[in-house]
């Protein structure tokens, strides 16, 4: 049976792709395939009061109670009447009862659920994994209903806290994202402002569970939602936490749980106007322990301030006679005396700082601490028995000391106190020991026995501690500021958490009373938020119980007969004692259900409070419970001189008695705490539940018994208990229908309504007690444990049929396998029988060809020698007659070489010769240019002193090269000669010896002919004798001369390619010299470039230095002047740069003599009303929407022709600017929500602009240079192209590409203060029209990116429906029309661009950052919601993608640019979502291959939040996520990033870029406006013929 279940996982396992996709869930729950299963259905109780039935069987997996975690999981391995044997994942065998077993949900999603109201199973140790899976994740933060839980991470998280995080946060639904601090403060505040009621948010939780820091984010964030001007340079935020230090100094002390527990309660009101602003706050204190300044327990502390008073600076310590804390009773009472990781000096010194920040003056300090330290003295003051019957005195001399230290230290208090010792000590002696008893007759002064003194010293300690106490909370808060009309407000509650010690003793007491209140309040809210959440559904809710703790609070606080009552009456009985309080106790509360009388003890009892039962110890209840101020205590200190003092104890009404009036503590606190519920019930309440993990209050350590514990004091669990009596399961209903809907098939065929389909699925299962709302299924406790095993029961019958089909499909494939073995077996036998036959054959066939090999050698042999024998002869014969010929070819080929280098000799030198002749001829004519330009440079580069040095050194290097390059030349020169000196010697040697040749060749032919004529004369033996001596000696004596001649040529040969190999190296010497020349022309060249910038740069920094100083200037000179002076300078210039064009006027007239004359004729006014007349028609063409020619805007055209016809660029003062500037201005305010009309002024803003940025240059900085100054700043070797300063003003300019011609370059106007101002002011304008485009588009589509995030519903509910039916293309244009309608937005948006002719570089800028914020807005709301981290999501939001993405293609790259690529980090985010096997992916593949754009945070949480909706798969491996972890934890190390994305609205461009992106402008041929063109001042505009 074992193997067989082993074949069948393993089966499984190999056949767990080809599970139907409807079965993807149950993947990884189906553990049980055995033959027969045994199933066993039972009905379990639960302990939480629950009637229906939960349905347990064979192989589910369930919780079970263990004494050391609490809560382990397990699998059901056998079922025994009402036992059950479990069966652990470490293989141990668990043996529970059928009523202490839980269901457990395998579906439940790995980082578990953000809403523990979503959990399938609501029970205990379900919400306990929950949260233990969020918390391994570091999700610190889950939801209860609208509770929030926040764990204590003993870690800082500043990504959860940063400007992104509330960004996103406000005004988001609460719900809407994930569990976060700052949605409750965001649901109260809109609560708030909505309804216009007070909100209150109630912290609560253990000592070190966080409370304090939770309430400092939550004033954060209330002060951001707030916005309240700063007070001081604080805000009441920062002011509120400046007060803190304060506050536990004198309110925190150690206790067993928490070395800095509050031991008060702290309620911040932040007050607001009703504009929603923050308009004061203030602190309220509730319950101080005030027991705790005289009686401690070890190993807690008192508060803080004495132990630092105690490590105060040497000189305050001797001021106060102060030592060590084990001196004094009221702090030796324990043994911890310090803390390990606090330095009580440093916080002593922190502390008093922090009072200056508060506002409590040194004098207000110098007494607080004067009266901290007497209360330590008092405390040191013991007494023993007098010599009077009760009476009592100091018992020895310490006390006398501690006596007259705490008078001393009063002196400033007691206005009876004359001496340091004497009188003073005295009165305080007596004000402790005696009592004064007035009566009709007399005055009787009684003496207290021993104990009574301790208890009215005591008595004194406790109310002049909390008097203190109480001012410094009143100080704070003036100091703070209160709103005293404000009507709303936000209440903070920071108090104590529910408390159980091994010893508990009255402080305990009063803080479980307190949380007893507030969990009455917190239980009545719950239930009426399950009541509004049923309303809501219309679902019947009547008969669901609510069980309230209203017994025991009457036990506590009933009046007569509470246990707080009878207190107070044993206090006021002297003899009363704690054993006679607490038989008082078992008396009157015997048959109370809540009250428990402890077995071992006689003066302990228990009370069973909501957390759990609680055993009191009642020692010193009666000791801890007595408050009240003995009348000479408050006379002593109501009538102090000091008017701090005085200030603590006001004076008592005339109506009041003077003898002592019974005062409690008990009776007080349960006033405060009255007081605290009706400000809460004033309220709405909104609860966060804070958790410590662990006692060692260390990091990633997550105890639960601890946490369980937590859970219950905190009410979380009673929460849960109060939603389990109605509907604990809460299903919406394409969640329901995806889960269990094939168990009902037929249900979902065709198209169907969800609500009906749920109903009918549940009535086919036989559930009873369901409600159906109106979008969720109801469920009660138990009934989806019942639906989980019906599940389960199908998936399992499934899991079978898939099983007998495979083993099916394993037979038939092993006889496959076996048949064709069997097939392999006989083939190979054949082929072993082929082979032999086969080998046998082969080995005669070889023999017979060795045979035949053998012979055929032989013969070969034979006539292989006889035809070497014939070839040899052949050969001695060939090599005779080759021989004769290769001497005479030898000869000849001789005579042809000798003569074939002679001629290459010949045309060599000629070539040369030339080639000479052509250098020297370039080199001396490009010398000749080079000292041209040298001299036209050197005059230029006079006026360039900053940058002498350079030249210098340039003209160093200059010298040294030309040095260089005639050395070479002249080495040249030298060689050329040489070589020709040389060429010519050997032609003359070669002439000469040709003349002997010749003369030799002549007489040996004259020789000849003697010889023969002698011959034929002379007898022929003897003369033929002589002559052949005679002839052989000459023919010697020739051929030796001619080897010499030769020998002479080969050396003549040697010399002249010696010659040779040395000018090709003074040529490589040169060609070196020439590149280096040429790269120090282009380092020239460079400098030259830099030196323009740099007088350019100053050019400009003068200018405006000189408007700056014309500023400063308070006379004005004549406009007509300044106009006569301009047009004069002009004419100098056209002058001095050879124009002989006369320059143009105002009104382009040319300016004679004549006319000079008559305009000093014309009135001065006349000019200047002609010219506001002009400008007062052109502001009121451009106010128009003139439309545009062609591509180019009408009116930033018109208005820079006219501007520069009119020469405004050049005056000092104009008002043109400034109207044209008040006009655009204008026209965009009033159209800031009109894309139309500011993508008009946008086109026509940007082209102005562009103009003026190419025409516009600075002046007054080249102005007074001389000549020769500007000669001498030329740079060397450059190529400077001739300026032509004649070129009129007026001409029409041509851009293109975003660079100026050579015309365009010189054509720039030197522009004055007002122009300049004016195109700052544009600049301004360009940028605020392109933000307010850009912002407009935001909002347009910002709550589309709301909807495209997630996928609608219809969807979801579609991954049920979809898989028989798919989905048509009507319903996949309807799942994608949110995105469609973003696409439509971005259409007509471009649409709007291009009929206005905005530049495309402009369009690419607006879009690129409209795509970074869809990026920004989609992937930060990914990260926040973890419903959006689903495979379905996952494909949803590709599709709207591959929308954007086909816009993008449309649009084509001149408008779209780079927009896909800023949607970077969500596409990767989704391609992460939807890809498959992702357990297999390794850290590195998903980090640089899949995602490298993602940090390792990102990839963490979108890891950690993953859930397969569709196909149920997993996240990435656990190894992945450790590692993630790891390198998370590193880079923390070194700094903390947040995981979110911050939106760029900064301006991407200058306008140098739109200088250089925007295409050329023509507007010479500009038809102006039919407003204008009649008009004869602007006759300028009209087109004119080429």
């Amino acid at each position: 049976m074992c193997n067989e279940w082993i074949e069948n996982r393993q089966i499984e396992t190999h056949f767990m792709v080809r599970i139907p996709e409807n079965f993807g869930y149950e993947r990884r729950k189906i553990r049980f395939h055995r033959a027969a299963i045994e199933r066993c259905h039972f009905h379990k109780q639960s302990n939480t009061n629950l009637s229906t039935a939960v349905s347990i069987i064979v192989g589910s997996h369930v919780w079970v109670e263990d004494p050391t975690k609490a809560w382990i999981d397990g699998e059901v391995t056998k079922i025994n009447d009402q036992e059950v044997e479990i069966e652990t994942p470490d293989l141990k065998r668990v043996v529970a009862k059928l009523s202490k077993i839980y269901p457990k949900d395998t579906e439940a999603p790995a980082g578990g659920v953000d809403d523990m109201t979503k959990l399938s199973y609501l029970h205990e140790p379900g919400v306990l994994q929950n949260l233990r899976s969020r918390y391994e994740l570091n999700e610190i933060y889950t939801y209860t209903g609208n509770i929030l839980i926040a764990i204590n991470p003993f870690q800082k998280l500043p990504h959860l806290y940063d400007g992104h995080m509330m960004d996103e946060y406000k005004g988001a639904p609460f719900g809407e994202l994930s569990p976060h601090v700052f949605a409750v403060a965001d649901a109260s505040y809109r609560a708030m402002i909505n309804e216009g009621k007070s909100n209150s948010i109630l912290v609560s939780g253990e000592s070190g569970a966080g409370k304090t820091e939770t309430t400092k984010m939550l004033m954060q964030y209330l002060a951001y939602l707030g916005g309240r001007k700063a007070t001081e340079g604080r805000t009441v935020e920062q002011q509120v936490l400046e007060s803190n230090p304060v506050l536990e100094a004198f309110g925190n002390a150690k206790t067993v749980r928490n070395n800095n527990s509050s031991r008060f309660g702290k309620f911040v009101e932040i007050q607001f106007d009703k504009h929603g602003r923050i308009s004061g706050a203030a602190i309220r204190t509730y319950l101080l322990e005030r027991s705790r300044v005289c009686q401690i327990n070890d190993p807690e502390r008192n508060y803080h301030c004495f132990y630092l008073l105690c490590a105060a600076p040497q000189e305050e310590i001797e001021k106060y006679q102060l030592g060590s804390p084990k001196s004094f009773h009221y702090l030796n009472q324990s043994k911890c005396y310090e803390l390990g990781d606090i330095n009580d000096a440093h916080e002593y010194l922190a502390t008093r700082r922090a009072m200056d920040v508060v506002g409590i003056s040194k004098e207000e300090q110098e007494a607080i601490f004067r009266v901290t330290a007497a209360i330590l003295h008092l405390g040191n003051i013991e007494f023993t028995k007098g010599k009077e019957i009760d009476s009592s005195v100091l018992k020895d001399e310490k006390a006398k000391f501690h006596l007259k230290m705490t008078a001393e230290l009063l002196r400033h208090v007691f206005f009876k106190i004359l001496k340091i010792y004497g009188c003073g000590s005295m009165g305080l002696e007596d004000a402790l020991c005696k009592r004064v008893m007035i009566t009709p007759e007399e005055i009787i002064k009684r003496s207290l026995d021993p104990l009574s003194a301790a208890v009215s010293r005591d008595g004194l300690a406790k109310t002049i501690y909390s008097r203190l106490f109480d001012w410094l909370v009143d100080k704070i808060n003036i100091s703070i500021g209160q709103d005293r009309t404000s009507r709303n407000l936000i209440g903070v509650l920071d108090i104590y958490g529910f408390e159980s010690f091994k010893n508990n003793s009255f402080e305990q007491f009063c803080i479980n009373f307190t949380n007893e209140k507030l969990q009455q309040h917190f239980n009545q809210h719950v239930f009426k938020m399950e009541q509004e959440e049923y309303t809501k559904e219309a679902i019947d809710w009547s008969y669901i119980e609510f069980v309230d703790n209203q017994d025991v609070l009457d036990l506590i606080e009933k009046k007569p007969g509470g246990i707080i009552a009878l207190l107070d009456e044993a206090c006021m009985f002297p003899k009363s004692t704690h054993e006679t309080f607490s038989n008082k106790l078992y008396q009157t509360f015997r048959n109370h259900k809540r009250f428990v009388k402890p077995k071992l003890s006689r003066t302990d009892f228990t009370i069973a409070h909501y957390a759990g039962e609680v055993q009191y110890q009642s020692n010193q209840f009666l000791d801890k419970n007595k408050d009240y101020v003995v009348p000479e205590h408050q006379d002593l200190l109501g009538d102090s001189k000091c008017s701090f003092v005085a200030s603590l104890f006001p004076p008592i009404a005339e109506e009041s008695p003077k003898s002592s009036k019974f005062s409690s503590i008990g009776s007080r606190f349960k006033l405060q705490l009255q007081q605290l519920m009706e400000t809460l019930n004033a309220t709405e309440p909104h609860y966060i539940r804070c958790v410590k993990p662990n006692n060692q209050l260390k990091p990633a350590i997550f105890e639960n018994a601890n946490i369980l514990q937590q859970l219950r004091c905190g009410g979380v669990l009673e929460a849960i208990r109060i939603s389990c009596a109605g509907y604990p399961t809460r299903r919406p209903f394409f969640e329901f229908i995806n889960r269990f809907g094939f168990l009902a098939p037929e249900v979902l065929i065709g198209c169907f309504d969800e609500k009906v389909a749920c109903g009918k699925i549940l009535e086919k299962k036989g559930i009873k007690g369901f409600q159906v709302g109106k979008t969720k299924v109801f469920l009660r406790a138990g009934q989806m444990a019942e639906l989980d095993a019906r599940r389960t029961e199908v998936l399992s019958n499934a899991a079978q049929t898939i099983q007998r089909r495979m083993r099916t499909h394993i037979a038939h494939k092993q006889f496959i396998e076996i048949r064709k073995g069997s097939v392999v077996v006989q083939s190979f036998c054949r082929g072993r029988l082929a082979g032999k036959r086969f080998e046998e054959l082969r080995r005669i066939t070889a023999a017979i060809k060795i045979e035949k090999n053998l012979r055929k050698y032989h013969a070969s042999k034979v006539y292989s020698k006889l035809r070497v024998s014939a070839l040899k002869l052949q050969t001695a014969i060939r090599a005779l007659k080759a021989c004769k010929e290769f001497k005479i070819k030898k000869q000849t080929r001789a005579i042809i070489k000798m003569q074939a280098q002679w001629r290459c000799h010949r045309c060599s030198s000629h070539h040369k010769r030339l080639k000479k002749g052509v250098i020297v001829t370039q080199c001396r004519w490009r010398g000749k240019k080079a000292r041209k330009e040298l001299r036209e440079l050197k005059r230029k580069a006079h006026e360039r002193g900053a940058l002498k040095e350079a030249k210098d050194k340039l003209e160093k290097q200059l010298e040294e090269l030309t040095w260089r390059l005639q050395l070479e030349k002249r080495l040249r020169t030298d060689l050329e000669e040489a070589k020709a000196n040389e060429a010519q010697k050997f032609k003359s040697s070669l002439e000469s010896l040709q003349k002997n040749l010749d003369e030799a060749n002549a007489t040996i032919r004259k020789e000849k002919e003697a010889a023969s004529k002698a011959i034929a004369e002379a007898p022929p033996v003897i003369q033929e004798k002589e002559v052949i001596i005679e002839d052989t000696k000459r023919i010697e004596s020739l051929t030796t001369e001619v080897n010499d001649l030769k020998t002479s040529l080969e050396s003549e040969k040697q010399h002249s390619a010696n010659l040779e190999k040395k000018h090709a190296q003074s040529q490589e010497r040169y060609e070196d010299a020439l590149k280096k020349l040429e790269e120090a022309e282009h380092k020239v060249q460079q400098l030259q470039d830099s030196l323009s910038r740099l007088e350019e740069k100053l050019q400009n920094m003068d200018s405006e230095n000189k408007v700056f100083r014309q500023q400063a200037v308070s006379m004005a000179p004549n406009k007509f002047l300044l106009r006569s002076k301009s047009i004069l300078q002009r004419s100098e210039s056209s002058h001095l740069f050879g124009d002989t064009k006369p320059p143009l006027e105002l009104h382009s007239m040319s300016m004679n003599q004549r006319d000079l004359s008559e305009l000093d004729d014309q009135p001065q006014k006349s000019l200047n009303e002609k010219q506001i007349e002009n400008q007062e028609l052109l502001i009121k063409c451009i106010a128009q929407r003139i439309g545009f020619a062609g591509n180019r805007p009408l009116a930033a055209c018109i208005i820079y022709k006219c501007l520069l016809q009119w020469r405004s660029f050049e005056v000092e003062r104009t008002s043109v600017f400034d109207r044209i500037i008040q006009t655009i201005g204008h026209a965009i305010e009033k159209s800031q929500d009109n894309n139309e009309t500011l993508s008009y002024w946008l086109s026509n803003a940007s082209t102005l602009l562009l103009l003026l940025q190419r025409t516009l240059k600075a002046s007054g900085v080249t102005a007074g240079l001389g000549p020769q100054r500007r000669r001498s700043s030329a740079t060397l070797f450059g190529r400077v192209n001739t300026s032509f300063r004649g070129t009129p003003q007026g001409v029409n300019l041509s851009f293109h590409n975003g660079s100026l011609s050579a015309i365009d370059a010189v054509s720039q106007v030197e522009a004055k203060y007002p122009a300049l101002l004016f195109k700052q002011q544009l600049t301004a304008y360009v940028e605020k029209v392109y933000g307010m485009i850009r912002d407009n588009l935001k909002k347009e589509i910002s709550p589309l990116l709301g909807l495209c995030i997630q996928a609608p519903r219809t969807s979801r509910a579609s991954l049920v429906k979809g898989t028989s039916h798919p989905i048509n293309n009507a319903a996949q244009q309807a799942l994608i029309a949110h995105w469609q309608g973003i696409v439509k937005s971005l259409k007509e948006f471009l649409s709007m661009l291009k009929t206005n002719h905005v530049p495309p570089f402009l369009v690419r800028k607006i879009f690129t950052q409209i795509f970074s914020f869809i990026n920004v807005q989609l992937f930060n709301s990914l990260l926040l919601r973890r419903e959006c981290c689903s495979f379905s999501n996952g494909e949803y939001v590709k599709s709207g993608l591959a929308e954007l993405k086909d816009w993008c293609y449309n649009a084509t790259d001149e408008y779209a640019g780079s927009a896909w690529d800023e949607l970077k980090h969500i596409r990767q985010a989704i391609g992460f979502l939807v890809i498959h096997q992702k357990p297999r992916k390794t850290l590195d593949e998903i980090s640089r291959g899949l995602c490298p754009v993602l940090s390792v945070q990102q990839l963490y949480r979108i890891s950690t939040m993953y859930w397969d909706d569709k196909y149920g798969t997993h996240s990435v491996s656990p190894d992945v996520i450790s590692s993630m972890r790891i390198m998370m934890t590193e880079e923390n190390n070194a700094i903390s990033n947040s995981f979110l994305l911050d939106d760029d609205s900064s301006i991407p461009f200058s306008v140098d870029d739109i200088s250089k992106s925007m295409e050329q402008i023509e507007i010479s041929d500009i038809d102006p406006p039919p407003l204008i063109r009649e008009n004869s001042g602007f006759s300028f505009l009209l087109p004119q013929a080429d």
